[in-house]
């Protein structure tokens, strides 16, 4: 019933190793059934070199198992909070990549200064508030996905499909796992450039607003993305 959902994820988390996104099993891809509500997702800490797609796990939006024999990721519940809070995304990532996480550690937006990030992101890539000792306890990971969704409360995600959650790691989404997938590679190139480039030039200013827009609407369309992305 789930095999092509089970290899499209299974497919997604393969690549969050190929492009160097995760260590250990520091990570995970998930991607929604909007008909269902069904979420399927990487089981929690099984190795990226050892995963098949009959371990990726199925569970509903409250979390309980539809299918699989393991247990899910240990994130379930804050992507099921990005699924709720944007309707249009239907792949979420997360990951420590380091170059991002470097950012998320010092509780600060990846600023644009090039075409690269342009291109993806509309704007600066935001960073979460950090969490308040009441938001540390069993709801720890529900509770990142509602500040993810509370720093976004302004911002349309399709256009800034990425956020740094302050001390802890990544969220990346899009159309489907494959796509977001994407968001996150490029996040974290333009996390590596950004600190590059500040080594560079400790004075260096964003790209300008009008060259930001211009660059991020040659690649996308006002109606949603163009060839772009990575479809299914």
């Amino acid at each position: 019933m789930f095999e092509r959902m089970l290899k499209k994820v299974l497919d997604a988390n393969k690549l969050l190793w190929k492009y160097g996104l995760v260590t250990y099993t520091w990570g995970n891809v998930s991607e929604i059934d909007r008909l269902t509500d069904y979420i399927a997702i990487k089981p929690s800490g099984v190795q990226y070199d050892h995963l098949s797609w009959d371990d990726i796990v199925v569970v509903d939006m409250d979390g309980n198992l539809i299918s699989g024999k393991l247990g899910p990721s240990i994130d379930i519940q804050a992507h099921v909070e990005i699924y709720k809070a944007f309707p249009e995304v239907g792949g979420v990532v997360h990951t420590h990549s380091p170059w991002a996480t470097a950012w998320a550690q010092a509780g600060r937006p990846i600023p644009c200064y090039g075409t690269t990030q342009a291109d993806c992101f509309f704007g600066e890539i935001p960073c979460t508030r950090k969490m308040r000792e009441d938001e540390l306890g069993a709801d720890y990971e529900k509770n990142i996905g509602k500040i993810i969704a509370e720093t976004f409360k302004d911002k349309d995600p399709m256009a800034m499909p990425s956020v740094l959650v302050n001390g802890h790691g990544t969220f990346s989404w899009g159309v489907n796992a494959k796509d977001a997938v994407h968001n996150a590679i490029v996040l974290e190139t333009s996390a590596a450039l950004a600190l590059r480039t500040e080594m560079v030039n400790h004075g260096v200013m964003p790209l300008d607003d009008i060259m930001q827009t211009k660059c991020y609407y040659r690649k996308h369309r006002k109606h949603g993305h163009d060839e772009q992305v990575m479809s299914e």
